[in-house]
């Protein structure tokens, strides 16, 4: 049923038909109308929507073809949190009990369906489920208990791997509302995932008696964020439209809307399915009408117009009444999964049409019926990152290699799953690529300031525009600077949120009363030493395909640039920075996908066998993240596992900005900030101490840096475990976020002085130490800010490729001499420090005087 609007005139709807054929997009009221169209009206609709499919089918290189993939069912679990006042496929654990079934399908059970389908000819398995059963049932709990699953996506995602490697079938996920993480989860063990959006019609779901009152998942906008949280993470993803549950036709023409622009921003939306509603007895909604059939084409021939032609765009056959003619001429090109074996669980009174059947009725159409995988052949032929390595040898070998479509004469046959043996090994003694990046960045530079795949790998880049606009905005500052000042020098932990934002928009004289109120505090907490560390950088590769539009570091494999060291090279150069006065290495890399999430232990297992003494600083949350859903463990067991390695404490990096709102205009698929403190918080909880940072100066406001600080101090007030706050300017030179024109070219002086300033105001007393950067601000920079609250200068480096990659003109490192300068400069004196910010063993500080603390075939500095 569709809540009534009122009917359309005949003008509005000739306006509408009129500016669908002539391909002008169409806008919400124009699309609110078309989806009333009906006769007359309906056809000529349709055959405008069915010419842009058409177009892109010819575009995609397979005009006059219809697809469909060959699957098996897979209901792992009928139980679920939600209460959808429509659904039959959802039971209780009396009636499983009764039925004599168990709380999930066994993996025998999961198993045999699988191999009966692959016997069959089938290619996909499908698994539907509902959403969190743990979270409402305790049966489910104590079913996964006594199976030694921690919850049902772990159940999940090993069903998954077992049917990859004994069947050969590849899942494709429906798992529900998933978070960023869990995606990241399951991505290594399906080529596909999918969840239905259903409607945008928050009502449906706030309101005491709509279709799904009193299910968590069923939020419009919980499920608008896992859509594009699977556009970030690089998931092919299949979602849909579920028409005339109760949405008024605005409303149905929102879903498309937002579907769009989600589809715009990431390029992640395999296909969209539009399924019309079928009432089903012993449900809520059992006396509400079908949605009829020419509702459900007008609603084809819109998404059409809306989505475009690049578009996939399907209806599922079993529930179209052999209408399969009028539902082609409205515009889709996919009927779906359809199954020689399994029932539609969903839709149960609805058996799928024999293949033949398909076949010849889609024939009568003028279109020839042809079977994909579960993964479409656009993604396929994309490559990384949609596609993990480990699932590329199961896909390649049912696809046709010229399409990308299945190859119907393949052999389903179960092909391991796992990570990669070699590890490392694969690149040798020494490594691959440009390996002396390190130092020739330094003489040569660049190859080039972007990457060939800079106009789509990031995103829309028109969208990301329109998203940042906001956040860009400054806004207007009321409140008495003098008052904020006063409070900041009597008692700085009792600054309010509005003094304190307005502090960090203070600039000429009150700025510069700040920034000698937090340099008395500093005074006054850590004395006069300016600390620094003998460390150095190495950044173990730069592959990755993340895409941070703020990063210029990230290659992929094949780019001029990109590199990976092998194990003994990173051993070497730990080995080579010990000699010459080290107490730490800090080790990052980017997030390659050939690296098991245990190349993470092989690294500092190499440098504490090769170097015992050193301090091992290593992996940025978004690695820890990557090892943690490459290995299957938890974040928890992760880092125990990486600690025993040898892992000592990790950098507090990929913060950025500690603001969803900032990250997903600066990053499409890092992990989001709830995710950052969660790993911080665990690591802190393990005794894994971390440092803490903020890069600004993009697209952020000081509102953002204030909400950062806040939540910095409070995970430093639970946990204790931060060592040391970083200012990361941000580098704009290389930066794609600005190459294209988004964001500002880096924080200005002031930005600097406010925010080092009101670091050490708003950090008080919880983290002491506050350390500028002198590879983005240079000697004379860094000096200013430690006048201006800072008491760190961080440490020598010897080699830096991230910031020099973005275009930071300061050098990649520093010798003792240098920061004994800096600090000098600032009318303090300096002192060597640990990660821990504790004392110098004498025959280290010794090593480093002799050497000055860089290695002697290093290039001279750039200042």
């Amino acid at each position: 049923m569709t809540t009534p609007s009122d009917a359309p005139t005949e003008n509005a709807m000739r306006r509408a038909l009129r500016r669908a054929r002539d391909g002008v997009a169409l806008d919400a009221a124009e699309a609110a109308v078309l989806l009333q169209a009906r006769g007359e009206a309906l056809t000529d609709l349709a055959a405008s929507a069915a010419r842009v499919r058409d177009a892109g089918l010819a575009a995609a290189g397979r005009p006059g073809v219809i697809t469909y993939s060959r699957k098996v069912f897979i209901p792992l679990t009928r139980l679920c949190r939600d209460k959808c006042h429509y659904c039959t496929f959802v039971t209780v654990p009396g009636k499983l009990r009764r039925d004599g079934h168990g709380m999930y399908l066994s993996p025998d059970e999961v198993l045999d369906i699988a191999r009966k389908g692959a016997a069959m000819g089938c290619k996909e398995a499908l698994f539907t489920l509902g959403d969190r059963p743990e979270d409402r049932w305790p049966e489910a709990r104590e079913w996964l208990d006594a199976h030694g699953y921690d919850d049902t996506l772990a159940y999940v995602r090993a069903m998954a791997i077992r049917v990859l490697e004994e069947t050969g079938l590849l899942p494709h996920l429906n798992p529900g509302v998933m978070s960023w993480s869990e995606l990241q989860r399951l991505k290594p063990v399906a080529p596909s995932m999918g969840m239905m959006l259903e409607t945008t019609a928050t009502r449906l779901w706030s309101e005491p008696g709509g279709p799904h009152h009193g299910s968590p998942d069923k939020d419009p906008a919980v499920r608008l964020r896992v859509l594009e949280d699977a556009g970030r993470s690089n998931v092919p993803f299949t979602t849909g439209v579920l028409i005339g549950i109760g949405e008024s036709y605005e409303e149905r023409a929102e879903a498309f809307f937002e579907l769009r622009r989600i589809q715009r921003s990431y390029h992640g939306i395999q296909e969209v399915i539009v399924q019309n509603f079928r009432a089903k007895p012993d449900t809520a909604m059992r006396g509400m009408p079908d949605a009829e059939l020419e509702e459900l084409a007008a609603a084809i021939a819109v998404a059409r117009h809306i989505l475009g032609p690049s578009a996939r765009i399907q209806a599922p056959p079993n529930l179209v009444d052999a209408e399969y003619a009028l539902l082609i001429g409205a515009g889709i090109d996919d009927w779906g999964g359809v199954s020689p074996l399994t029932p539609d669980h969903v839709n149960p009174e609805r058996p799928w049409p024999h293949i033949e059947e398909l076949a010849a009725r889609t024939a009568a159409a003028g279109f020839e019926l042809r079977e994909r995988l579960t993964i479409y052949p656009e993604f396929l032929q994309r490559g990384e990152p949609w596609l993990d390595p480990r699932l590329l040898p199961h896909v390649r070998a049912l696809a046709d290699a010229e399409t990308g479509l299945a190859d119907e004469s393949a052999a389903v046959v179960g092909r391991p799953w796992q990570e990669p043996d070699e590890g490392f090994a694969a690149y040798g003694r020494t490594g691959t690529g440009r390996t002396d990046l390190h130092t020739a960045i330094d003489t040569e530079g660049r190859t080039t300031d972007r990457r060939e795949d800079f106009d789509h790998v990031y995103g829309d880049w028109e969208a990301l525009r329109e998203a940042a606009a906001p956040g860009m905005v400054p806004e207007r500052i009321d409140t008495d600077v003098r008052a904020a000042l006063a409070q900041a020098a009597e008692d700085p932990e009792k600054l309010t949120d509005a003094q304190a934002l307005a502090l960090l928009h203070a600039d000429g004289p009150a700025l510069d009363a700040l920034c000698r109120i937090a340099d008395d505090l500093r005074k006054s907490v850590v004395g006069e030493d300016v600390t620094y560390i003998v460390t150095r950088n190495i950044n173990f590769t730069n592959v990755c395909y993340t895409g941070c539009r703020f990063c210029a570091f990230a290659q992929r494999r094949t780019d001029a640039d990109a590199y990976t060291l092998s194990l003994d090279q990173v051993a070497d150069r730990a080995a080579q920075a010990w000699d010459v006065g080290a107490v730490e290495v800090c080790m990052q890399g980017g997030i390659h996908p050939d690296l098991p999430g245990t190349a993470y232990f092989d690294i500092a297992r190499a440098v504490k066998q090769r170097v015992p003494g050193m301090h091992v600083h290593a992996f940025s949350p978004m690695e820890v993240v990557n090892g943690a859903t490459r290995t299957g463990m938890s974040v928890r067991d992760w880092l125990t596992a990486a600690k025993e390695a040898g892992l000592d404490s990790i950098p507090g990096t990929a913060a950025e900005i500690l603001d969803d709102e900032v990250r997903w205009v600066l990053t499409k698929g890092k992990l989001p900030a709830a995710d950052w403190i969660d790993v911080v918080s665990t690591a802190h909880e393990l005794g894994i101490r971390s440092s803490s940072t903020m890069m600004y100066g993009h697209v952020d406001q000081p509102r953002h840096w204030l909400g950062h600080f806040r939540t910095l101090a409070r995970i430093q007030e639970r946990t204790g475990g931060f060592t040391e706050f970083v200012t990361l300017p941000f580098i704009h030179t290389n930066a794609p976020v600005y190459l294209a024109g988004i964001s500002r070219p880096g924080p200005t002086v002031r930005d600097n002085r406010a925010v080092t300033a009101m670091a050490r105001l708003l950090l008080h007393p919880h983290i002491p130490n506050i350390q500028t950067s002198w590879v983005k601000l240079g000697s004379e920079g860094a000096a200013e800010m430690l006048r201006s609250g800072a008491n760190d200068l961080g440490g020598t480096l010897m080699e830096e490729t991230i910031s020099r990659m973005a275009g930071s003109s300061y050098g990649s490192y520093k010798s003792v001499q240098d920061l004994v300068a800096v600090a000098e400069a600032a009318g303090r004196p300096a002192k060597p420090r640990t990660t821990l910010y504790g004392e110098v063993p004498q025959e280290r500080q010794q090593a480093a005087r002799a050497s000055d603390g860089h290695l002697p075939e290093l290039l001279p500095v750039l200042d």
